[in-house]
């Protein structure tokens, strides 16, 4: 019986679209030039395959010999190795507590039990305690003795079982640089004036160190840091006893001393480290120099957009992935009272899990379930210390396919777009987290990332102050000769200013842009925005799809792609009452030229996206007609599919759980879209072929007419998309001699400028 899980990360050739032999290969030359209609019904292959069952945040065969049951395949891969190991436990997430090692996990639920009560009483039985518990994932946080980690996973409630890692930091030209401003979105008449949109109403959540709500940027008469709200958990730092059980029912008690006890509002020291506030500020930033000042703008790409600091990263840039799930649930969870629509993570946790289980990936699947665009940094990890291109190695959770992954450009000191290259340090794909299958087998995810990049070096921001008196953050205080001295200004309090460099830095850019495109349309859906700024992207000349993704940010062109559709998509989507196919322009409009105008450069649109992980799809059908996949509570990860349902508290807009099951036989893609698989052809570095083909070459081979085009789209047929994506193997990556980590990520770091990179507090050097 074949096991449906080792179908998961595994390319077949079973679709019966194109007539090829098992085993044989298309030439990237021989499929250039292809523009094939498929007439008639795909044949589905019949596999001899047990039922699938979606359950929690993953997906898990059911039969006796499936994914998760094998003893250790449920277990993280450094938990795996620190509970085998005898050495005392000296890390974040595992120590010696009265001679006795201890660890502080993560476990997220199967469903069959959402309120995990059979679990949390396990724990507390074996003497553990529970930190907290996360009932729109599920999952809990809790510390147990390294002993009893094996015994918890074999539940048959316990889908996996992850160390509480550390998460840490990633680190106005820019709305010129991006397009933010033409006459398609605003224009400024003066210094303080502009007109068009500037994300108005719709709250971009920043999940970071805090965000410094009297600062200029957001202040200026205008309050528009409307909730600080902080994190940090102090029982994980004291390894003390708790029980986690936490009510997230609308106006409980346990609800009310839950909020009151995390609100940060009138806190002055919002932002002790620096890097939320700057992030915010690029996302949302508001302010300009007077006229006679030398000063530089600070204004971000959405300056009238709400925000919405959710601490979770302590005065020194560290915090743990459980704070960082807690914050994500709390956004989940007021999404709709304070219509957050955005959030932003300019974090990353080191794993080596695969995206289905990764505790930091699953949350962010529920938000983007419950309607939330997720813009996360890809990382940066792009050059090894010893100056070598480094494949593999997008952080957690840029790793998951539902978020939009950004990389990292240097605009060379210009607002022209033509010069701007990829910066070293920005990560590459492809992903590189993995699990044990049931044969014992590691199986790799390798998905296409990053999705796009943005302009992300010496990105001048706000910077955040700690007291009522001119005390710098921790970053610019403590390298003040690279982020503040270079700008040659008179520092004033509120006024702040400083430099940072690093995908974190290229991520709110993009996240400012989903606000913007949202006020133009606050019909769009998460998956449907990702897609708009893939196909809108301006492709950069020399860079692949594992180290630019779909090209260069275009705020123009996102903008002019979003209001030719429909402003009702969401509302349709979630009531169940559009149909593939259907039509999505809005009354009266066509589907726009495929250009943009920026700085006086007019370029092509990239004409590219990323589906399904390793899917790159392109076509006007994609926007024309609504295609399934557009369904927010849809994911789609290679060959299977699942489907969330969000469930509210009775009468109220607040989430109370969000599960997920087996998608149903459906079309996920339409006829008439046109599949970019076959011109990309096997993946190979020295042919410059497949995932390493240039974005450029690409695109340029799409608007020639080139590519596969569908005439019955993709189906999902019992379980299973009988469609083959990118081939991107492990042993063809390793043979063309490009270095891949196994996904483990120690630390983050943060890029103070161009070259220079802390990590753990100290400058490491020029990279």
């Amino acid at each position: 019986m074949t096991s449906l899980s080792n179908l998961f990360f595994r390319s077949v050739r079973a679709h019966g679209l194109v007539p090829v032999a098992s085993g044989a290969r298309v030439s990237t030359q021989e499929a250039r030039g292809l523009h094939i209609t498929a007439s008639g019904k795909a044949l589905a292959a019949m596999l001899t395959a047990t039922a699938i069952l979606f359950t929690g945040a993953g997906f898990n065969t059911v039969h006796a010999e499936g994914w998760g049951r094998k003893v250790g395949a449920k277990i993280a891969k450094d938990l795996d190795a620190e509970i085998s190991s005898s050495r005392s436990g000296n890390s974040r997430w595992a120590r010696d507590v009265n001679g006795a090692k201890q660890v502080q996990v993560i476990i997220v639920g199967d469903r069959s039990d959402p309120d995990m009560s059979d679990l949390r009483a396990k724990v507390l039985q074996l003497g553990g305690s529970v930190h907290a518990f996360f009932p729109s994932l599920p999952a809990i946080t809790a510390q147990v003795k390294s002993s009893q980690v094996r015994m918890l996973s074999q539940r048959d409630d316990v889908l996996s079982v992850s160390p509480n890692r550390e998460t840490q930091r990633t680190f106005s030209a820019l709305e010129s640089i991006t397009g933010a401003l033409t006459s398609n979105v605003r224009t400024y008449s003066s210094k303080t004036a502009y007109t068009g949109l500037d994300g108005s109403g719709v709250g971009i959540a920043i999940l970071d160190s805090g965000v410094m709500s009297k600062h200029d940027a957001f202040d200026n008469g205008l309050d528009r840091v409307k909730r600080n709200v902080n994190m940090l958990n102090g029982n994980l730092a004291n390894w003390i006893n708790g029980s986690g059980a936490t009510s997230l029912q609308p106006g409980s008690l346990a609800l009310n001393n839950y909020e009151a006890s995390i609100a940060a509002d009138m806190v002055y020291t919002q932002d002790g480290y620096g890097h939320g506030t700057h992030v915010a500020s690029v996302a949302a930033g508001r302010y300009s120099a007077p006229s006679d000042s030398t000063a530089p703008d600070i204004n971000g790409v959405a300056p009238k957009a709400n925000i919405y600091d959710v601490r979770v990263l302590g005065d020194t840039g560290f915090g743990t992935i459980s704070d960082a799930i807690e914050g994500i649930q709390w956004v989940i969870y007021h999404a709709k009272e304070y219509n957050i629509r955005v959030l932003n993570i300019s974090l990353a946790a080191g794993s080596a899990e695969s995206a289905l289980t990764d505790p930091l990936c699953v949350a962010v699947r529920s938000a983007t379930a419950a309607g939330i665009t997720v813009v996360v940094a890809a990382g940066n990890f792009g050059k090894n210390l010893v100056g070598q291109e480094m494949y593999g190695v997008i952080s957690s959770p840029g790793n998951d396919p539902s978020v939009i992954t950004v990389g990292s450009v240097n605009n060379l000191g210009t607002t022209t777009r033509g010069d701007d290259a990829i910066n070293g340090f920005s990560s590459r794909g492809p992903t590189r987290g993995s699990y044990i299958d049931a044969a014992g087998v590691r199986q790799v995810d390798n998905l296409l990332k990053p999705d796009l990049v943005a302009p992300g070096n010496k990105i001048v921001g706000a910077a955040a102050t700690k007291s009522t008196a001119l005390t710098w953050n921790f970053l610019a205080n403590t390298f003040k000769s690279l982020l503040v001295t270079p700008l040659g200004i008179t520092a004033t309090l509120t006024e702040t200013k400083m430099l940072l460099s690093g995908t974190s830095i290229a991520a709110p850019a993009v996240s400012g842009t989903v606000a913007l495109m949202l006020q133009a349309n606050p019909g769009l859906t998460p998956p449907l925005i990702k897609a708009i700024l893939q196909y809108s992207a301006q492709p950069l000349p020399g860079a692949n799809l594992l180290q630019q993704g779909a090209g260069l940010l275009n705020v123009d062109g996102a903008v002019t792609l979003a209001k030719s559709l429909r402003t009702d998509i969401n509302t349709a989507v979630e009531a169940g009452s559009i149909a593939s196919g259907a039509s999505l322009l809005a009354a009266g409009k066509v589907m726009p030229a495929a250009t943009s105008t920026i700085n006086g450069q007019t370029f092509n649109w990239s004409r590219i996206v990323y589906a399904g992980g390793n899917q790159v799809l392109s076509g006007s059908a994609l926007f024309t007609k609504f295609q399934p996949i557009w369904d927010h509570r849809l994911v789609w990860a290679r060959h299977l599919a699942g489907r969330h349902t969000v469930t509210y508290w009775p009468g109220t807009n607040y989430v109370k759980s969000i599960t997920m099951a087996a998608a149903s036989n459906q079309s996920l893609v339409t006829g008439g879209v046109v599949s970019a698989n076959l011109l990309l052809g096997s993946s190979s570095s020295l042919r410059k072929s497949g995932a390493f083909t240039p974005t450029s070459s690409l695109s340029t081979w799409l608007l020639s007419g080139s590519g596969f085009t569908y005439g019955s789209g993709v189906i999902l047929t019992e379980g299973v998309i009988l469609s083959e994506g990118v081939i991107l193997t492990e042993g063809v990556i390793l043979t063309e001699g490009v270095i891949l980590t196994e996904g483990v990520i120690l630390t983050e770091g943060v890029i103070l400028t161009e070259g220079v990179i802390l990590t753990e507090g100290a400058v490491l050097g020029e990279r």
